[in-house]
């Protein structure tokens, strides 16, 4: 089959394409055009598979069952259709030479990365170019490729069988990352059809993780799954009810850990004399002793021994580390399993072992077939622009060299001795050292690179173990043996500590071994300040079971249900039954302590299939929270009702999240005044409103005289007053709720607040951050509900503190110039109490 040019310009090889994806053939093999034209048309007969919505990308399927791919110009994506008119529609017939996109081609000059247009054949494993038009200008019709079918491949060719296609919008909170891609993988191999995700105008098997990952999918992106075959209408709702399900990672499954997380620091501007600064993985504070880990550089050879022979090396070899992964992922944590999980898909991703294969068959040998496949994969991810994927190029990494080590006969790498309380240095850690590790004999580790949500900091966290990323090649440099402090949560490494600073560090653990056991045996004495003034401590929860464990640690009720937990994981909302049960049994749980329950809070980074919110550039300012329920207000009233019937009566207090105005509180509440009425209820009920945006603390004097209590929502209403996304690694290390800025605006809050004589607390992340509670009761807050586990210390810390001293301090906070002076400022008042 000849495939004539869609394009008039000049046809060049795939491989000078600036986009690694292209470059690098993830998604087939073909050429690039840089075009001179306006129009792209059809290079043969055949029908349309898809049509990007942003127009930008088209595919066609030729009558013998060849798919090509063109995508005029790189990155246009983001240009959200503006330049581009599309003529064609989905399913519809084209003939050589029709007319497919229309574009600006100056305007594409000026906006887009380039104009090159790569020409792809997406499904290579079926026909392969045996001649193409390259290094030469061409013109529209002329010569682009020739096609022949590969042998014995099964080809679906569209007189014979119809593709099935659906879209659905990506509810995962971090995309498709490995893990993911690998049960995605997974659940395709289980049909006979052939099944594709298309995204942004780009197609990957879906039985190939890398390939899949390589999308680059993000939370609310619009994605096509699409088959072809006996079973493809079953192949399609299988792995789209898989995606839809969330796998465990919707966004709101996840969301709530962000609120528990400790605070990390954000760096001095001046450098402090041996000590390297860098990005929390895991927290913890350890004392140890430098251990330096090097990965030791495997060389292979370039010629083969024989085609057959190189094949059954590599299978060979893929079985060995197959079966060794397999072993290993029966026991453990679940990170680690999930992890190990994601290795072994990646070992059957066919793209990845048939690119190694097609190198053997050229006459390379198996490793070096096998560290070109696997390189060109790690190319592609790095040059994607995503950073949660770049971390998954440690995974490919540490596979590359387990299956070179089985194919050269080199014993596996086992964990060296270590010696008690080993501090791990390195570059960068693979999954497969940290695992390999006798957890009992180190104390944490600091890496050179990485970030903070690598699969080898999701490991140190399931492992207890403290971690530092991003450190800098200095981490590099210390010796073996060299005396440590990590300060994880304080984002330092103490290189060679003086005596009174290791003391000190020994201090500061025993210390926070002694409080923690202290405040667990006073859990559940009274919260009342030294000066008299009660101060309730209640926990946040998501659960029955979370419920149970506040009450266990003396919490003096809950001041945030999260009640997300009932409406995310799920295709349909959850009955007013359900959810008055779910909420009964957290009210019983607690024993009869307040119970504060959050109405609904999705949207933003929280997605529910049965919401079809529309797809928004900026998630964080769009629909969500309060937005939400008055969008969708029997939703809102369902809830509100599920709520009132929880006895006893009086117990639930209502809190709204992410009100900007007193208009929406004042809509939530004249639909709890028809629920209460439906209900025959006549006492009652306090509805409160959650403090997260700059807008609300700065009107609260005018939502406190309707509100019956204000909570500070710190996580979301840190990002919105600085302006900082708390999801992005780059900018983890200056996110600080303890920023005098967030902290005018609590000061804000309390002061008008207390114009009406209303309470305000604190369910943010900053109530369970001990440095921050002083500041906090000395600027006005009356109620902090924090993370279960750390309640008994709050209390603790309460019983310990005058409010007249405490607003002295808060005072001075208000008056410094960052948050590192407020924390130095926190730690002397403490000190000195």
């Amino acid at each position: 089959m000849v495939l004539q040019s869609p394009l008039a310009g000049w046809s060049g090889p795939l491989e000078e394409v600036p986009d690694a994806v292209f470059a690098q053939r993830m998604l087939g093999d073909g050429v690039a055009i840089d075009p001179v034209g306006s129009v792209l048309v059809a290079p043969c007969d055949g029908v349309v598979v898809s049509v990007h919505r942003s127009g930008h990308a088209v595919t066609i399927r030729a009558v013998n069952g060849a798919e090509v791919l063109m995508h005029v110009g790189l990155e246009t994506v983001a240009l959200g259709g503006e330049g581009f008119s599309v003529h064609v529609a989905e399913g519809q017939a084209v003939s050589a030479g029709d007319a497919l996109i229309g574009f600006d081609l100056d305007l594409l000059a000026r906006k887009a990365k380039s104009l090159i247009t790569p020409v792809v054949i997406t499904n290579p494993e079926a026909f392969s170019i045996v001649r193409r038009s390259q290094d030469i200008e061409t013109d529209v019709g002329g010569f682009l490729m020739e096609l022949v079918p590969v042998a014995g491949a099964a080809v679906v060719a569209e007189t014979t069988t119809s593709e099935v296609s659906r879209e659905i919008v990506v509810p995962l909170a971090h995309g498709v990352h490995a893990r993911p891609a690998a049960r995605i993988a997974e659940t395709a191999r289980g049909f006979a059809a052939e099944v594709a995700i298309v995204a942004g105008g780009r197609r990957a098997s879906a039985r190939s993780p890398v390939g899949v990952m390589a999308l680059a999918v993000k939370l609310g992106d619009h994605i096509s799954i699409v088959a072809s075959g006996a079973d493809a209408q079953a192949a399609v709702d299988a792995v789209a009810a898989l995606i839809e399900g969330g796998m465990g990672e919707k966004a709101g499954e996840v969301a709530p850990k962000i609120e528990e997380a400790p605070i990390v620091l954000a760096a001095p501007e001046a450098s402090e004399p041996g000590v390297l600064r860098g990005v929390m993985a895991a927290p913890g504070l350890a004392i140890g002793q430098a251990v330096r880990l090097a990965v030791e550089e495997i060389a292979v050879v370039e010629a083969g021994a024989g085609i057959a022979a190189e094949l059954a090396a590599l299978d060979t070899a893929l079985d060995a580390v197959r079966a060794r992964i397999a072993l290993a992922a029966e026991t453990g944590e679940a990170a680690r399993k999930a992890i190990l999980a994601a290795h072994l898909a990646f070992l059957e991703d066919p793209e990845l072992t048939a690119a190694a294969r097609k190198l053997i068959g050229e006459g390379k040998s198996a490793g070096f077939g096998w560290r070109r496949a696997v390189g060109g994969y790690v190319e592609a991810l790095k040059g994607l622009g995503d950073r949660r994927l770049a971390e998954r190029v440690d995974d490919l990494i540490d596979l590359e060299r387990q299956v070179l080590r089985a194919l050269l006969g080199l014993e596996e790498e086992t964990a060296r001795a270590l010696p008690a309380g080993a501090i791990l240095l390195a570059d960068e850690l693979l999954p497969s050292q940290l695992m390999g590790v006798d957890p009992a004999r180190v104390a944490g580790f600091a890496t050179a690179r990485g970030g903070p949500t690598s699969h080898v900091a999701i490991l140190a966290a399931a492992m207890g173990l403290p971690a530092l990323v991003a450190v800098g090649a200095g981490a590099l440099e210390i010796a073996d043996g060299t005396a440590l402090i990590l300060d994880a949560e304080g984002g330092k490494l103490r290189v060679a500590p003086g005596a009174d600073a290791l003391a000190q560090a020994q201090s500061a653990i025993a210390a926070r071994h002694e409080r923690r056991a202290a405040a667990k045996a006073a859990a559940h004495e009274q919260s009342t300040t030294a000066c008299g003034t009660p101060i309730e401590v209640f926990a946040n929860v998501g659960s029955e079971k979370d419920a149970r464990a506040a009450t266990a640690n003396g919490a003096e009720g809950c001041g945030l249900l999260r009640t997300e937990f009932l409406f995310l994981d799920r295709d349909t909302p959850p009955s007013e039954d359900e959810q008055a049960a779910q909420y009964q049994a957290v009210a019983t749980a607690l024993e009869g302590k307040p119970l504060i329950v959050r109405t609904l809070d999705v949207g933003g980074d929280k997605a529910a299939p049965y919401l079809p919110i529309p797809a928004e550039e900026n998630p964080a300012l769009g629909l969500r929270g309060v937005r939400v329920s008055l969008w969708r207000p029997h939703l809102l009233k369902t809830q509100l009702r599920a709520i009132l019937r929880v006895t006893p009566l009086g117990q639930c207090k209502i809190m709204v999240p992410m009100v900007g105005s007193l208009s929406e509180l004042r809509a939530v509440r004249a639909v709890l005044e028809e629920a209460k009425k439906e209900l025959g209820i006549t006492q009652r009920v306090e509805l409160g409103v959650m403090i997260e945006t700059p807008a609300a603390a700065v009107t609260a004097d005018l939502i406190a005289a309707e509100a019956d209590f204000l909570s500070i929502g710190t996580n979301d209403l840190t990002q919105y007053v600085l302006a900082m996304d708390r999801g992005n690694p780059e900018l983890a290390a200056r996110i600080d709720a303890l920023h005098p800025a967030v902290l005018r605006m609590i000061d804000q809050t309390c002061r008008g607040a207390s114009q009406h004589g209303r309470w305000v607390g604190v369910c943010g992340g900053l109530a369970s951050d001990l440095a921050a509670v002083p500041v906090l009761l000395g600027l006005g807050v009356t109620e902090l509900s924090a993370t279960a586990a750390i309640v008994p210390e709050v209390k603790a810390l309460v019983r310990t503190l005058d409010l007249a001293a405490c607003r002295e301090l808060a005072a001075q906070a208000l008056d410094q110039t960052s948050p590192e002076a407020v924390r130095d400022l926190a730690k002397s008042f403490q000190a000195g109490a």
